[in-house]
């Protein structure tokens, strides 16, 4: 797996915002093997494993905050906070 990158502190705002407002979303994501991977989910809460950020979603599942493409039809910008 790439080296972790951290995303734009505005971007994790509005993650933030969608998870407080329990909003079904299409998130779009790369998986480990580079595909792109389109789901739909409710964010539940954010967590840090081994200085990694994740997004859980309401099904359990954990996606890599800089593994996002887009999120409710907004795309991620990579930058450092």
């Amino acid at each position: 797996m790439k080296k972790y990158i951290p995303i734009s502190c505005n971007y994790y705002d509005e993650l933030e915002a969608l998870a407080t407002l329990k909003k079904t979303c299409i998130i779009i994501f790369k998986d480990e093997a580079e595909r792109e991977i389109s789901i739909s989910g409710v964010i539940k809460t954010f967590f840090i494993k081994d200085k990694t950020e994740f997004l859980q979603l309401g099904s359990g599942e954990g996606i890599r905050l800089d593994r996002l493409i887009s999120v409710d039809g907004k795309m991620l910008p990579i930058l450092n906070c």
